[in-house]
């Protein structure tokens, strides 16, 4: 899959569900659970034990119904490792350029975190394909559109601070997709197993996403 494939995954879904919990071994269902109701992008993050047993597992088990990524990548050595394992992406909560060359030496989508006009500046110029404004709930959506006035041909994904009431408003201002952690991936869900909760919330996501484009 090329990169400007996996970007228009992204974009056509409009949320990357963050899959972040302690103990890996319920996540390819939660994985599974959001693709389900419709969220069929998602990032696991390498603060989760077994990171990349969880990224292979769900590759394995879910194939091309999932654009799998993997989270908080630090350095190239972890993304190259992460797309051994399987996955298609990678996303970073700081700018490190190294990362963003070795993403497109393989052709892999990159969305590294930013939080500056400078910072965001200098990821788009290093090859990001979306940039992560990260923690997006310092900022606000307001943020969001101050920066469409300068950097409009930048891609903005908000993540931090998106939940049911903000989401369409990060996309009002200007996001592009949303990142979206616990208000998604509920870790008293993902605790209690209970996947159609994930599943639901997914669908909630998902209409949001909808309804602003058909404004």
């Amino acid at each position: 899959m090329t990169r400007e494939h996996q970007l228009r995954r992204v974009l056509d879904c409009g949320i990357v569900a963050v899959v972040r919990f302690s103990d890996p071994e319920p996540l390819v269902e939660v994985v599974e659970a959001l693709a389900t109701g419709g969220v069929t992008v998602a990032e696991v993050t390498f603060t989760v034990p077994n990171a990349l047993d969880v990224i292979r597992a769900a590759r394995a088990k879910l194939g091309d119904r999932v654009l799998l990524g993997a989270g908080t990548v630090l350095d190239p050595e972890t993304a190259r490792a992460a797309f051994l394992a399987g996955a298609e992406f990678v996303v970073a909560p700081t700018v490190n350029v190294d990362v963003i060359r070795l993403c497109r030496r393989y052709d892999k989508l990159v969305m590294p975190g930013a939080f500056t006009p400078t910072e965001v500046l200098t990821a788009w110029e290093a090859g990001a394909d979306v940039v992560k404004v990260f923690p997006a709930d310092v900022v606000g959506p307001a943020f969001f559109k101050a920066l469409r006035g300068p950097l409009p041909h930048i891609k903005l994904m908000p993540t931090g601070g998106v939940d049911l009431t903000t989401a369409g408003e990060f996309l009002s201002a200007g996001a592009v997709c949303l990142g979206v952690g616990g208000q998604l991936v509920e870790p008293r869900a993902v605790a209690a197993r209970d996947f159609a909760r994930i599943t639901g919330l997914a669908r909630q996501y998902a209409e949001v996403v909808a309804r602003h484009r058909a404004q």
